[in-house]
């Protein structure tokens, strides 16, 4: 069980499927390394994180904070109906990863 700790930094990352999100959250070590946690549950280390960065947008995931509605509303959704998930440890969310979206935006 991994540790959902707040003292390092910390952003989510989503990308779409049709009506689905795809989370994914990055985190910034101490050391300057990265991990980032992805939808199969997996955590995968990065030397730094621009690499992981670089990795996630090759994926065409973009950074959750960064969007705004007009953004949002190109990929399907509302701003209104979306938030990273949150859970007390990794393995409990690793289940809540993919989120399915109600009917299409406007």
């Amino acid at each position: 069980m991994s540790n959902a700790s707040n003292s390092s930094n910390e952003s989510w990352w989503l990308a779409t499927l049709g009506r689905t999100i795809v989370w994914a959250r990055l985190r910034e070590r101490e050391a300057g390394t990265a991990e980032v946690f992805d939808s199969d549950g997996n955590t995968l280390s990065y030397d730094s994180v621009d690499t992981a960065r670089a990795t996630l947008m090759d994926a065409e995931f973009v950074e959750f904070d960064g969007l705004d509605e007009d953004d949002a509303l190109e990929r399907g959704f509302s701003l209104a109906e979306v938030v990273p998930p949150k859970a007390p440890h990794d393995d409990a969310l690793r289940g809540l990863m993919m989120q399915q979206l109600g009917r299409r935006a406007r």
